[in-house]
């Protein structure tokens, strides 16, 4: 039996329209508590620990059915300069060790629902959900083991993130990745950044991210020691911080992580050469992995 990744919201956000209303209710107040129900539902099926059978490297004993991970996949989303309601999200399927692109899928669409600080999931998920459905649907090969998301996982103001809303829905390990970093408990983007430039960290590549409260949130990581900008990398479901890490420094040739790096050139590139003056007027959906 196919597992369907639809949630409540994800078909109630299909009816709203673009002031952010839905047909059951004209508040968006209301609508907001149905958000915070939701997330707070969906956050208590969090798995933060490592729940997969397959091993990081060839180097690694392997038991008996295990498997090495060689398929990581990498999600973003473009948006069109002109209109931001207009957007092209895209999945990629990397090969380990090779980094090399073995699958590409797209959608173009029109967004009807406005993004909300702390609720971006409930903006750009359903339409990541649909495509990651369609390869499942599809039994294809290269179906990732595990999923990098260009956004936040538990670090986040409600500690959930589109990292980990994507990872439970999908039921698939997810790990977050921040260009920039939420302020929560006392974490501020400066403090890293300079703590980087301290003398006593220029041989780090990687900040432990721990806030007031004690909590480790994440963490703040350099690919290249000449590098004074972190990413910030979290838990998103099913994986535990210390392989998040493992496998972002594995896939990274600059900056940001190839999976999510070779998705957002993409997704920029598929919106421009398929964005026409007769889809801004339709907003009507396309797809395709070509």
């Amino acid at each position: 039996m196919t597992t369907s990744f639809h949630s409540p919201a994800t078909e109630l956000l299909l009816e709203m329209d673009s002031e952010g209303a839905s047909s059951e209710s004209s508040s968006s107040g209301d609508q907001l508590e149905k958000w915070i129900e939701e997330q707070d539902q969906l956050k208590k099926k969090l798995i933060a620990y490592d729940d997969f059978t397959w091993k990081l490297s060839s180097s690694m004993e392997l038991s008996h059915g295990s498997e090495i991970l060689k398929y990581v996949g990498g999600v973003d989303m473009s948006f069109c300069k002109e209109d931001s309601s207009v957007a092209c999200a895209c999945l990629v399927v990397l090969e380990l060790p090779s980094l090399r692109v073995v699958h590409h899928d797209f959608s173009l669409l029109r967004l009807h629902v406005p993004y909300v600080p702390g609720f971006l999931a409930f903006r750009e998920a359903p339409v990541l959900l649909q495509i990651l459905q369609k390869m499942r649907d599809d039994k294809h090969p290269f179906y990732p083991q595990v999923l990098m998301v260009d956004g936040n996982g538990i670090l986040h103001p409600r500690g959930f993130g589109l990292a980990c809303h994507l990872g439970v829905l999908a039921h698939l390990p997810t790990i977050g990745v921040g260009k920039n970093l939420h302020h929560v408990d006392g974490l501020n983007q400066s403090e890293v950044r300079r703590s980087l430039q301290l003398k006593e960290n220029e041989h780090e590549q990687v900040i432990t991210l721990v806030g007031n409260s004690g909590f480790t949130w994440g963490v703040g990581l350099r690919p290249t020691l000449s590098s004074l900008k972190p990413i910030y990398v979290s838990v998103g479901h099913r994986i535990s911080l210390d392989s998040a890490v493992k496998i972002v420094k594995m896939t990274c040739k600059y900056r940001v992580p190839e999976p999510i790096r070779q998705a957002d050139m993409r997704s920029r590139a598929y919106l421009q050469e398929h964005q026409t003056e007769s889809f801004k007027r339709t907003g009507t959906v396309t797809t395709g992995s070509d």
